[in-house]
C-alpha cells in the first residue's frame, strides 16, 4: 500500500481531497467527489449514509485502512473519511489499491 499512501499525500498536496465528515457531506450535494474513503472505524451510521449515497450515485469507495494509517498519509494524526475531488486522481487511487490488494 505505499504507492498508495504517497499518491494520496500527493493529492492532498495538489488540494485535491477533501478530509473529514463535514467536507465531504457537504460534497454530496454538489456532486463534486469521484471516490470516497472511508476507514474501518467510522461510525456505522456514517458509513451507511456514504455506502448508500456510492452505490446510489454509482461512486466508488474504498471501506479499508485504519483512521490513523489514513491520517498520516495525508499529514494528520487521523481522518476517518476523504473525499477525492478529481476524476483521474480518483481512478489512479483506484489502480493502485487494486494492485497492492492482489499483492
Amino acid at each position: 500500500m505505499n504507492k498508495f499512501f504517497q499518491f494520496l499525500g500527493l493529492s492532498k498536496r495538489a488540494g485535491k481531497l477533501l478530509e473529514g465528515y463535514n467536507k465531504c457531506n457537504d460534497a454530496l450535494n454538489k456532486r463534486e467527489i469521484f471516490l470516497f474513503i472511508l476507514s474501518l472505524d467510522i461510525s456505522e451510521r456514517t458509513k451507511k449514509l456514504f455506502i448508500t449515497y456510492c452505490e446510489k450515485n454509482n461512486i466508488p469507495y474504498i471501506l479499508d485502512f485504519y483512521k490513523e494509517d489514513l491520517g498520516s498519509a495525508i499529514g494528520r494524526a487521523e481522518v476517518n473519511i476523504i473525499g477525492v475531488t478529481d476524476d483521474n486522481i480518483s481512478k489512479k487511487l483506484l489502480s493502485l489499491y487494486e494492485e497492492n490488494k492482489q499483492i
